[in-house]
């Protein structure tokens, strides 16, 4: 069991963590497949939840390596970037949209989707193993995915129509790389 105290460890307790994050963002992804999206949505919480203990046992227990950079940027790419705009796709564009609006809102999946992968390299080129700066610039892909989770909300309560939801991604793909600064919690 020393190997969960071990920082060189890539199985040490706040990567497990991270697989944890990764485990239910593969298995939120697999229930949009199968239109049940509350199962999904709880499951992309529960991996929400364990990537923000992973980031405090690495950093309390020392246990930060690049490894854990990396994995936990790869379960960042899945659980806040795949997950929310595939489930809005399959959701929200796939029921209310055709024709060159559904190709429209592909396009602008695509963008966010490289815009959350860019946001997530750079931060890894520019990040120290357990350093933590006072402030991020541009909106975190976990923020940009809770704020894509209020906008599905708003779609599925008939408040925020498809076209809108099209436009509030293209939004929030656009802070990700911005230079807004949002303060680390």
């Amino acid at each position: 069991m020393k190997f969960l105290w071990t920082p060189s460890s890539h199985f040490n307790l706040a990567n497990l963590f991270t697989f944890v994050n990764i485990t239910a963002g593969l298995a939120a992804t697999y229930f949009i497949t199968q239109n049940n999206f509350i199962l999904a949505i709880i499951l992309a919480w529960i991996g929400g939840a364990f990537d923000i203990f992973d980031g405090k046992i690495a950093r309390k227990y020392n246990l930060s390596n690049e490894f854990g950079v990396q994995l936990d940027s790869f379960a960042d790419f899945l659980s806040f970037v795949l997950v929310p705009v595939f489930l809005i796709f399959q959701a929200s564009y796939a029921t209310e949209l055709s024709g060159a609006w559904l190709i429209l809102a592909g396009f602008v999946s695509i963008y966010y989707v490289i815009s959350g992968l860019r946001r997530l390299i750079h931060f890894n080129l520019h990040a120290d193993a357990g350093e933590v700066d006072k402030y991020f610039t541009g909106v975190p892909t976990p923020l940009g995915a809770i704020i894509l989770w209020l906008v599905y909300l708003g779609n599925a309560y008939a408040l925020i129509p498809a076209f809108g939801v099209i436009g509030c991604m293209l939004l929030i793909g656009w802070s990700l790389n911005s230079t807004i600064k949002v303060k680390h919690l």
